[in-house]
């Protein structure tokens, strides 16, 4: 019997590499596994369904529940996991010495939607009293001109965007000071270049991540696996299937991690690092499936709906395929 094709794109990850390399196989299914950056995966998924299964940013695939039909259906797998505390950047003349200076300023964004700022509005909001709406936006590309929002935003009068003039990119902008902050998942190139007009508005970034994880315990979930529905509707076994691959993926990954014959990545001190982070986060610290993650996807989607994103305030479990949230026992 023929085993079902079916063409992923996602990022390069441990624990994804598995499933690329075909180590690990999903039953009843071969799996073609693209390496895609994540940008291009989100677009060419979002805009054209060019793939079966997906990585997909969270705040997308939730924007994208309130169309009818819904074009996805998650699996409650978190590819991409990050504190999003070093994802703000400021002009050093922009008088923001601590992140409540933010009211009040222009802040860019590559789009407004993007999981980490979604994230990054909400806590700003909660922790630090800077409302998503106490500051205005601009959206623009971060490096090259004429990027658009992946999905249609229709945002609440009370925020204020604009879009970046036509010949500037937001990194230009912000080092020339022609906005005050940034709000960015990758790294601005002023910052990486050692542009001293630029600086993260968290000083020590490590220690404040660490105390927004003692006080919420929230590790914030960027990414999501999609199944297209049409797929979905034909072969829902798919989401079982797929759910088990990559968990056991993940799975070698953290073993491979602890591996201390030789450091598989280059940083000098991993094991303790992986070490300090079991200790704090638990050793399930990477966790899948709903259960251990459902006050953290409560707060996500009470973020995503207030600050415009989503018409309604979705619960966790709506999210996901109901396949993948339950396995037999022996």
């Amino acid at each position: 019997m023929s085993r079902l094709q079916l063409t992923m794109a996602c990022g390069d990850y441990d624990r994804t590499r598995a499933l690329a390399e075909g180590t690990v196989r999903a039953d009843g299914i071969d799996l073609n596994y693209l390496r895609l950056p994540v940008e291009e995966t989100f677009f060419r998924m979002m805009r054209h369904r060019e793939f079966e299964v997906a990585e997909m940013s969270l705040s997308t695939y939730v924007h994208s529940l309130d169309a009818d039909p819904a074009p996805f259906v998650a699996l409650p797998v978190y590819t991409s996991r990050m504190f999003r505390h070093g994802s703000l950047y400021c002009h050093a003349d922009a008088g923001i010495e601590r992140p409540e200076d933010l009211r009040g300023k222009r802040i860019g964004t590559p789009e407004y939607q993007l999981t980490a700022c979604v994230w990054m509005r909400g806590i700003l909001g909660d922790r630090h009293g800077v409302p998503y709406d106490s500051v205005s936006y601009v959206t623009g590309g971060q490096e090259s001109l004429g990027r658009i929002e992946k999905a249609k935003v229709a945002l609440p009068g009370s925020v204020r965007l604009e879009r970046a003039p036509a010949d500037r990119t937001l990194s230009q902008m912000l080092a020339d000071g022609e906005i005050d902050a940034l709000c960015t998942p990758r790294v601005p190139s002023p910052f990486a270049a050692g542009d001293p007009r630029v600086r993260r508005v968290f000083g020590d970034v490590v220690a404040a991540e660490k105390e927004y994880w003692a006080a919420t315990g929230i590790f914030p979930i960027m990414h999501v696996v999609v199944v297209r529905r049409d797929v979905y509707e034909r072969h829902p076994w798919v989401a079982q299937s797929l759910y088990k691959a990559l968990v056991t993926a993940r799975d070698q990954a953290y073993e491979s991690l602890y591996d201390t014959s030789a450091l598989r990545f280059m940083l000098p001190w991993l094991t303790p690092q992986l070490e300090e982070a079991r200790e704090l986060l638990g050793r399930d610290y990477w966790s899948y499936g709903l259960d251990a993650n459902e006050a953290t996807l409560a707060a996500f989607l009470r973020y995503h709906h207030e600050q415009g994103l989503s018409a309604k305030e979705w619960a966790p479990r709506e999210l996901f395929a109901p396949e993948s949230l339950e396995s037999a026992v022996i």
